[in-house]
């Protein structure tokens, strides 16, 4: 079994793979949302960054039912993530049955707690007092979590924050826009293809996700270059899913 050790080292070497010309962002962060789940104490994890226009945007959610609860935060303009990503400050020990958040966060409060979460966290995606997005953390159980556990959430929301911003670095400012632009619309076809082939496998969109990515990552193809085949008709979907039956999907 994996110790936790092991799995911080996981995490942290993956984010040093990150640092590379030919960045993934959005596979980058699906992952690390997952990871967050196998290392905290939580039930999902919903990760949102900001574009140019500094409107936030859900990039990466460890389970479907998490984006779109963090899609109807953001439909709705409230929820700790949003105001998370506004001031910089994080939000931590959030009861959402509290008649407090009701009143202050109606709809984002009672569809979190119709997705069975009682419980959550916000922290920012931050560097120097420049802040890109934000981090969700959401419990089915009422405890507040761990001071060490809250701990190393903000530690990887500090890494995956570096992460980011050094790859954007690799490039001028118009360019960085560009890019992040290019992973807004890229999210856009993933979800829209995870939609096809859940329809087309019939089978759950997490389930079809897992396997859309294990494909991906074993044939070294970026998410984005991967839905738009399928989306357009170059990519044959029998070919992922016969290759899927031979080989275990990745943890992440």
């Amino acid at each position: 079994m994996t110790t936790r050790n092991e799995q911080l080292t996981e995490v942290f070497v993956e984010v040093a793979d990150s640092l590379i010309d030919d960045f993934d962002v959005i596979d980058f962060l699906q992952n690390l949302s997952v990871r967050c789940v196998e290392l905290l104490d939580v039930a999902a994890v919903g990760i949102l960054l900001a574009d140019e226009s500094d409107r936030l945007h859900v990039l990466a959610a460890s389970d479907e039912h998490t984006r779109l609860l963090e899609l109807f935060a953001l439909q709705h303009d409230q929820g700790p993530c949003v105001e998370c990503y506004r001031d910089g400050r994080p939000r931590v020990g959030v009861t959402l049955t509290d008649p407090e958040a009701a009143t202050r966060w109606p709809q984002f409060a009672r569809s979190a707690q119709d997705t069975g979460f009682v419980a959550t966290n916000a922290l920012p995606l931050r560097l120097r007092g420049r802040v890109i997005g934000a981090l969700s953390l959401f419990q089915r159980n009422p405890e507040p979590l761990a001071a060490q556990d809250l701990s190393l959430a903000q530690a990887l929301a500090d890494v995956a924050t570096i992460a980011i911003l050094q790859q954007r670095t690799l490039a001028h400012s118009e360019a960085e826009r560009d890019q992040l632009q290019y992973a807004l619309n890229s999210r856009i076809v993933i979800e829209q293809v995870k939609g096809i082939l859940a329809e087309r496998w019939q089978m759950a969109i997490d389930e079809s996700f897992s396997i859309f990515r294990a494909y991906a990552r074993a044939h070294s193809r970026k998410l984005s270059d991967l839905a738009r085949a399928i989306a357009d008709g170059t990519q044959d979907t029998d070919t992922i899913r016969a290759f899927s039956a031979h080989r275990p999907w990745p943890r992440a």
